[in-house]
């Protein structure tokens, strides 16, 4: 049984150290037959510094480490190419500066080939090192994360950072538009998709396949890769977990699967699954690696917190803009949010799986809540444990804890806003352990939480009589469906008032429906 690979992004050392490689090479392989210049945006930990170390061998005609692989019998590699490799991960632009790491990393690269610069400047280096390189014969230009020392200042304190850094790398890949006679194949990769306007005005030639159906699958792994390559594991895996392999894969497609950039293709996330199948526990491996707190403050601010299919247009997701950060093209980008379906008009962007969706969640709550999202989860699972119990006032109690850190006059001056916000992100949040549905419409909120004996029918009301809520309830005839579709449940109609002036729920009633 092959190690698996958590962390390692270099193609030479998973092959040559006996781990496991999921073969992308026919992907690789038609990439490069089909053209010269391209474009991939995927979310970190997507596996895009291992494709690109892969290209790296291919165009080096390393043929040892491809064998048994797609590609092996399909390349010619008698004719080897120079490549040049930039990670901007690894440069040191926070300690050095952008423009001092650019310098450095071309000096060091000058040296590696053995050549001296006769200009000074970033832009007149890389300009020449290409040419210099390209006398021997047509050079390879692989960019990784080209887009990082942008992503890193996002924030509101240090976005002029960002700002002075997309100037230098505007500069640094007008080069490259100079120097097509120069190269047999370009490939950048990064998180984010700027604006063309902004970073590669000059790069027009490049081919975008990050939303291409072709190359959907190039990056991360489909249903049929995972079963196929992951079958050594499944036996331990299973025993540890106490399940069958139809549950396993059952379980396994509901935390990690659901990541898509064509609305067909459905993928996993690498470095989840390998780590889940390490550890062979269900966690939020992806997600805690790096927690969003930029995005979290920044959808906190714009008051946003619904992403349960929301709709956007094409051009909003195509690119975004330092000056304007659109909230959904970003989520998107990052991976927080995945294409659920689209037609020529519209995307519908939602949440790819249960990892992000609950962490995410828990996130958000806690940025609403002005708390720490260690407090949110397990005010959540008190009240999925309340539900399963049928203890109302259990409910109650943690409904009341959602509000309790709320600072007042933050409260006071968004009283409804919050209100909605928390309930909507609590019951939403609860439905990852139980089925709960969560309707807004109009500033309604309706909730109705399934439990193995009980469907609860829950209507809120702001600074008015429960009455209210529970004659709304049979005024809407809510429950009269459950009455058929559920006959061996309890259904039972909940009405809560909530007191604005005290942040807590002033009265509740619950009264049992009888069929």
């Amino acid at each position: 049984m092959k190690a698996l690979p958590i962390g390692i992004q270099n193609f030479g050392e998973i092959q040559t150290g006996n781990y496991l490689y999921i073969d992308k090479t026919a992907q690789i392989s038609r990439l490069i037959n089909e053209g010269k210049y391209y474009f991939l945006s995927r979310p970190r930990r997507f596996g895009k510094s291992l494709l690109l170390s892969t290209l790296e061998s291919v165009f080096l005609g390393k043929k040892e480490l491809f064998k048994g692989l797609y590609i092996e019998d399909k390349w010619d590699w008698d004719t080897t190419y120079t490549v040049v490799h930039i990670s901007f991960s690894s440069i040191g632009y926070k300690e050095l500066g952008l423009e001092k790491a650019l310098d450095q990393m071309l000096n060091q690269i000058a040296k590696n080939f053995q050549i001296t610069y006769t200009v000074g400047n970033v832009s007149s280096k890389f300009k020449e090192l290409i040419q210099t390189l390209a006398q021997k014969g047509k050079v390879v230009l692989l960019i990784d994360e080209y887009d990082k020392p942008l992503i890193d200042y996002l924030d509101k304190e240090s976005l002029h950072h960002a700002k002075a850094h997309q100037k230098v790398l505007k500069n640094f890949y007008s080069v490259i538009k100079d120097s097509d006679q120069y190269l047999k194949f370009l490939f950048i990769t990064g998180v984010s998709k700027f604006s063309k306007v902004s970073i590669f005005s000059d790069l027009n030639h490049l081919r975008d396949i990050t939303f291409t159906r072709t190359y959907a699958a190039i990056c991360g792994y489909t249903q049929t890769e995972l079963e196929h390559y992951f079958a050594p594991y499944e036996s331990e895996t299973m025993n540890v977990q106490k399940i069958d392999r139809v549950t396993l894969y059952k379980k396994i497609k509901t935390w990690y699967n659901g990541y898509s950039w064509d609305a067909h293709t459905r993928l996993y996330n690498p470095f989840s699954i390998l780590s889940f199948f390490a550890d062979k526990e269900f966690r939020n491996y992806w997600f805690l690696t790096a927690p969003p707190t930029f995005l979290v403050n920044l959808l906190k601010e714009r008051f946003i917190y619904d992403f349960n299919e929301v709709e956007t247009s094409h051009f909003a997701i195509e690119s975004y803009d330092l000056d304007h950060l659109d909230t959904l093209p970003l989520l998107l980008q990052t991976g927080y949010l995945t294409v659920k379906s689209q037609d020529e008009h519209l995307v519908v962007l939602t949440y790819p799986n249960s990892e992000v969706k609950s962490s995410m969640l828990g996130y958000l709550l806690a940025g609403f809540r002005h708390s720490f999202p260690s407090t949110s989860t397990p005010i959540v699972h008190k009240v999925h444990l309340a539900f399963k119990r049928n203890d109302m006032e259990g409910v109650m109690e943690q409904i009341n804890l959602v509000f309790s850190t709320i600072p007042n006059l933050i409260f006071q001056a968004k009283t409804e806003g919050y209100y909605q916000s928390l309930i909507h992100l609590t019951f939403t949040y609860l439905g990852i352990y139980l089925q709960s549905e969560v309707n807004t419409s109009r500033g309604r909120l309706d909730t109705v939480v399934y439990t193995d004996s009980h469907i609860y029918v829950l209507e809120f009301k702001l600074d008015k009589p429960v009455e209210e809520a529970l004659e709304q309830i049979d005024a809407k005839a809510y429950t009269d469906a459950f009455k058929a579709q559920h006959p061996d449940k309890k259904i039972v109609k909940v009405g809560i008032s909530f007191d604005s002036s005290k942040k807590e729920v002033g009265d509740w009633k619950a009264v049992d429906i009888v069929s």
